[in-house]
């Protein structure tokens, strides 16, 4: 039985990865369209000051946690999460999946040649892997969106893999999953740099550690700062204010 709690305004869904692996195969055999998103530390930021980003999270027919320093928040307010299910992990297990169950999986997002070579390594990878099409992220105005939908829909895919930045993808999603009409939607962020091998994932050791943020400012300093030691320290006092709320109950 699946069990949502809620943390910082954001419902997530308390399973571990084989519940979710599952979860996702009854969402492809109903047919109709699901939107899934992961939250981490600075999802939970964003979605704090922006309501319509909050609003499409709440609606998703799947929320999962990526990101330890959630999972211990959950435990220390009394709403213990089961475990992290990483977005890149759920990604690499569903593609595997795909393949073994003949699922029709759609790329969508970074450039021309990531998404590209995403395609073709795992063509490789798994040789019965069905893929219904792929396409780079960049498109420009409502006219060019509207194409890029169409294209997905009339790829008829089972699984869709959006690989943009946060918020935008969980917005298109919320936009247009209705009319795209695949059984399962996920925004999978950088992914595709990570599958590809051009961004590298921490030691199992630091992802289990909650420093796996870390590795990641440790690779792009100059880009990630500003996320991760400026913005995202916000976390600290929505946890501390939800810790106050706890208390009072």
């Amino acid at each position: 039985m699946n069990e949502r709690i809620t943390l910082m305004g954001c419902s997530i869904d308390n399973l571990t990865m084989e519940e979710t692996l599952q979860t996702v195969e009854g969402f492809i055999h109903t047919g109709r369209p699901h939107q899934h998103v992961v939250v981490n530390v600075d999802k939970l930021v964003k979605a704090s000051r922006d309501p319509e980003l909050r609003r499409i999270i709440n609606d998703c027919a799947l929320v999962n946690v990526d990101g330890m320093p959630v999972v211990w928040a959950s435990r220390l307010l009394g709403r213990p999460l089961k475990e992290r299910v990483a977005g890149c992990d759920l990604f690499e297990a569903l593609m595997r999946r795909a393949g073994e169950k003949g699922w029709r999986v759609f790329l969508l997002g970074a450039q021309e040649d990531v998404v590209s070579k995403v395609a073709s390594t795992y063509r490789h990878k798994y040789p019965n892997l069905v893929l219904a099409g792929y396409r780079n992220g960049y498109w420009k105005g409502e006219a060019e969106e509207a194409e890029v939908v169409e294209q997905i829909r009339a790829a008829r895919p089972d699984l869709l893999f959006v690989a943009i930045s946060s918020p935008k993808k969980e917005q298109f999603l919320g936009r247009w999953q209705a009319e795209m009409k695949v059984p399962f939607a996920m925004g999978v962020g950088g992914t595709f740099d990570v599958a590809i091998g051009h961004v590298k994932r921490a030691p199992l050791w630091m992802q289990k550690s909650g420093l796996e943020w870390f590795y990641r400012f440790l690779q792009e300093p100059r880009r990630m700062f500003r996320r991760y030691f400026i913005e995202d320290m916000a976390f600290i006092w929505l946890f501390l204010k939800e810790l106050k709320l706890k208390g009072a109950r």
